[in-house]
């Protein structure tokens, strides 16, 4: 498909998350049918962002996904000083602001500064310095048809901002991202929850690194509370899970939530669906065993989005021992065996990277969490697999010596293979993470105490 030129745009970012920002804006422009491409090297801690993309529509299909940004900006001029800036401006081409200059609009000018507060008075010396632009058209404060936005940034440290802003950006605003997303489903507010419900925020940053569109079939194999399935739905995605827990499937037994005994009659996963008008997106949750093939062997899902549970809050379980095995064998009955045995981390993986290189259509992503123990964390313990390839590994904090990384890879070959058994030896080292955080837990809690006591 051919394009135009690429033009600059200015994307203002959350200071939150910050690495899982980048992941998603490169997930979200190739969803739209673009690339990554910026004129400058990205500092990955900066909330301003110099992007190079074909055309204001592809900016906007950005901006109606990503939770990580909060705005993006027609790029007019940029320096590291007044002058340079306002020297920048006189040179964009004439041609491209008439159409937002005329006379018969309304505009108005905003001023946004990063890590510094500006007086009243501070900002409207930038405004009128920028009298120079030929503005023929209105002011109007309240319902402008165009907006400009000075953007200066200070620099990351609240400790010692500089006099001067380090870098000046002048631009026409062009969209929002979708931040209330993050406030209007937040699980505060949520019908059902669990005690692993996933945060709203990272939740749709999950969708999005999973490149979810609408009509795509997404699956959560370890689907508890259902919080994964709303964000996909939300993008237009159909969603199905399965999970080993007959009473969190079906909104049975104890409530998670304060002042609350029991869970209510109507506190399940289509519930949460309807409670944001999603319920036409919910396929089914099926209760199933992770660690067994339920589905037949074809290509059924567009993305597979779970959060695996890792012995802290939930237990790793799956049905069976062994020993109940055996016994079965041997008495010739097919009988179901509902006694459950542990579910190792390193089986969770390998049983997660197998399904997923069968079931995924091509292209098609894998987006799930790692925890790892700090001290012994190399990329050597991701797990791999032939069919598929590391896009994407951001890490989220869980304590001064655990994490939990955010895995996203995509099926980029179609001969399926199946790892090996020796091929999960690497990934042995994840099977004490439980017993590694809670010794980490001990070790904080008695120096605690020993510094108390002195």
């Amino acid at each position: 498909m051919a394009r135009g030129p690429l033009r600059s745009y200015l994307l203002l970012l959350a200071q939150e998350n910050l690495e899982f920002r980048l992941p998603e804006i490169k997930s979200l422009l190739s969803l739209c049918g673009g690339q990554f491409s910026s004129q400058q090297e990205i500092r990955i801690n900066s909330p301003f962002w110099i992007l190079n993309i074909p055309s204001e529509g592809m900016a906007r299909g950005l901006m109606k996904r990503t939770v990580c940004a909060k705005s993006i900006f027609e790029l007019w001029g940029q320096g590291k000083s007044a002058e340079e800036l306002y020297t920048s401006l006189k040179n964009y081409p004439m041609e491209k602001m008439v159409p937002f200059l005329q006379s018969d609009s309304t505009y108005k000018i905003h001023i946004h500064a990063f890590n510094k507060t500006l007086t009243q008075e501070e900002k409207i010396r930038r405004i009128d310095a920028l009298e120079f632009l030929p503005f023929e058209g209105k002011v109007n404060l309240k319902s402008p048809e165009h907006i400009f936005w000075i953007l200066e940034d200070y620099g990351m440290d609240p400790n010692s901002i500089p006099e001067e802003p380090l870098d000046l950006y002048f631009g026409r605003w062009i969209a929002d991202g979708q931040r209330e997303l993050i406030e209007s489903y937040s699980v505060k507010r949520r019908h059902f929850i669990g005690n692993t419900s996933m945060d709203a925020c990272l939740s749709f940053i999950m969708a999005n690194h999973g490149r979810v569109k609408a009509n795509d079939v997404v699956f959560d194999p370890f689907v508890g509370t259902g919080g994964l399935l709303i964000s996909s739905a939300r993008f237009g995605a159909y969603v199905c899970g399965t999970d080993i827990d007959y009473n969190t499937v079906h909104g049975l037994g104890k409530a998670s939530r304060k002042n609350q005994k029991w869970r209510g009659p109507d506190e399940n996963i289509r519930a949460n669906l309807r409670q944001y008008g999603l319920e036409k997106y919910y396929l089914d949750t099926l209760i199933s065993d992770a660690s067994k093939p339920i589905w037949r062997k074809e290509m059924l899902f567009d993305a597979i989005i779970t959060d695996p549970p890792y012995g802290i809050r939930e237990a790793t379980r799956r049905t069976g021992s062994q020993k109940e095995i055996l016994k079965a064998t041997e008495r010739g009955t097919e009988n179901h065996i509902s006694i459950s045995s542990n579910y190792h981390l390193s089986d969770i993986f390998f049983d997660l990277l197998n399904s997923a290189a069968e079931y995924l259509v091509m292209g098609g992503r894998l987006v799930y969490w790692l925890p790892v123990y700090k001290p012994e964390y190399t990329e050597e313990i991701i797990p791999r697999h032939p069919c598929l390839k590391l896009i994407s590994n951001c890490e989220q904090m869980l304590s001064s010596h655990a994490s939990r990384r955010l895995i996203t890879m995509e099926k980029d070959k179609d001969q399926y293979s199946h790892l090996l058994d020796y091929q999960s030896l690497l990934y042995k080292g994840h099977n004490s993470f439980r017993e590694k955080y809670f010794s980490g837990v001990t070790k904080r809690i008695a120096k605690e105490e020993k510094d108390n006591q002195k």
